[in-house]
């Protein structure tokens, strides 16, 4: 089992997605919780680098994360629009 942190500006922009796709973000932090950053069965889940992860909670919303190798502990670090992803 992992520890997922998010950070205080992800926090923020939760409250303001649409509930649907509110759930999909839950439910992420659910599966990186139970099985890790490698999400290969979310829509466009990519490596974005050595370290950094990335998949599509819908066509326009994009979650964002970072795991160092060999740790418990993932960090959510952008969850938004794609247009604004720091891809």
């Amino acid at each position: 089992m992992y520890k997922v942190v998010v950070t205080k500006k992800v926090l923020k922009v939760v409250e303001r997605l649409p509930a649907d796709v509110r759930k999909r973000l839950y439910d992420l932090l659910k599966d990186l919780r139970d099985s890790g950053p490698l999400q290969v069965h979310w829509p466009n889940f990519s490596r974005l680098s050595t370290n950094k992860y990335h998949c599509h909670l819908t066509r326009k919303w994009v979650v964002c994360w970072y795991h160092e190798k060999g740790a418990f502990e993932i960090e959510v670090y952008y969850a938004g629009s794609r247009e604004n992803s720091p891809y």
